[in-house]
C-alpha cells in the first residue's frame, strides 16, 4: 500500500477484468477457522473475488488440519488451502491428501510423499496455479532446495500455458521470503509469506511485474501471542520451563492480501493488504 493509504498499482492501462485474488495467512485453532468460515462469503461479496487461498496448517487447534476442517473451509468458499510445517501433526490427513488435490504440502518434500506441491484450477477467467514451498533456515523438516524446486515448477506450469500464478513461500526468515520473490519477479503473479504470523508492511509489485508481501499474517485471536494465550507464553519466557500453548479466546483479526491479476500477462496490478477484526458476536456458534 501506499503512504496515502491506497493500493499499490502497477502503472498502465487495464483492457480486460482484472482475476481478484485473496490470500488469507495462517489459520489458528478454532476461533479463527470459525471467523473465516463465517467471514470469507462475505468477503468473496463485498471484494468482488474471482479465487480464493487460504493457508490452514494451524487450523487444528494450532496444529495441522484435518480432512473435516479442510472440507469445511472449501465448502465456506476457498479454492486451495495451503500448509507448511506442520501439515502433518493430524496423522489423518496423510491418507485424504492423494483425494482432495486442492490441499496442497510444501512442494519441496522429496518424491514419493503424499499429496503435491502445486495445483492448476479452472476459473471463469482462465486457469490459476498455486504452489506451495516452505524454506529451510530455522525451521522443521529440512526439506528440499525450494529455490530449485519452484523455480522447476514455475517453468513448467508457464511452458503450459498457465500465467497466473501464486506461490505461498512457507518460512520463517524474511531474505529466505524476499530472495524468491525476487527470482520469481516476472514469472508468477504473487509471492506470499507464511509462517511468522505477523503481517508485514511491505506489499509492493516489483518491476517484472510480481505482487509481493513477506507475511499474510494469521487469522487468530487478536488478544494473543501468535494466536495462543499471553499468560502461557509469558510463563514460558519467564520460567523457561515447559508449558502447554492454548489457543487464546476473544476478537480475531483476519490478515491476508488482495491482488488484482492481469488475466493475459498474469502481471500483478494491484495489491492491498487486508487486516480486519471480527468481533467475537460476529463469528456463529457451532
Amino acid at each position: 500500500m501506499s503512504a496515502d493509504g491506497r493500493a499499490w498499482r502497477f502503472p498502465g492501462n487495464i483492457l480486460m477484468a482484472a482475476i481478484r485474488i485473496l490470500f488469507l495467512g495462517d489459520v489458528v485453532g478454532e476461533p479463527g477457522r470459525k471467523a473465516v468460515i463465517e467471514q470469507l462469503p462475505l468477503l468473496k461479496l463485498s471484494e468482488g473475488l474471482d479465487f480464493c487461498i487460504v493457508n490452514g496448517e494451524n487450523a487444528a487447534g494450532g496444529k495441522g488440519i484435518t480432512p473435516r476442517i479442510a472440507i469445511d473451509l472449501l465448502r465456506a468458499g476457498a479454492a486451495v488451502i495451503t500448509t507448511g510445517d506442520h501439515v502433518w501433526d493430524q496423522q489423518e490427513i496423510v491418507d485424504y491428501f492423494p483425494t482432495e488435490p486442492r490441499l496442497l504440502r510444501p512442494l519441496n518434500y522429496p518424491q514419493g510423499t503424499p499429496g503435491a506441491g502445486s495445483v492448476v484450477l479452472e476459473t471463469a477467467k482462465g486457469r490459476i496455479g498455486v504452489i506451495q514451498a516452505q524454506g529451510r533456515s530455522f525451521i522443521q523438516p529440512p526439506l528440499e532446495n525450494p529455490y530449485l524446486a519452484v523455480e522447476k515448477e514455475v517453468e513448467r506450469l508457464r511452458a503450459d500455458g498457465v500465467t497466473t500464478l501464486v506461490l505461498d513461500m512457507h518460512a520463517e526468515t524474511t531474505s529466505e521470503k524476499i530472495a524468491m520473490g525476487r527470482m520469481l519477479d516476472g514469472k508468477v503473479s504473487l509471492v506470499v509469506g507464511t509462517h511468522t504470523h505477523v503481517q508485514t508492511a511491505d506489499e509492493t509489485i516489483f518491476p517484472g511485474g510480481t505482487g509481493y508481501l513477506t507475511d499474510a499474517g494469521m487469522c487468530g485471536p487478536e488478544e494473543s501471542v501468535l494466536g495462543r494465550s499471553i499468560e502461557s507464553v509469558v510463563w514460558r519466557f519467564k520460567s523457561g520451563m515447559p508449558t502447554r500453548f492454548p489457543i487464546a479466546k476473544g476478537p480475531v483479526r483476519l490478515c491476508g492480501v488482495i491482488v488484482e491479476i492481469d488475466p493475459e500477462t498474469g502481471r500483478c496490478l494491484a495489491i492491498r493488504r487486508l487486516s480486519m477484526r471480527v468481533a467475537e458476536d460476529a463469528v456463529s456458534p457451532p
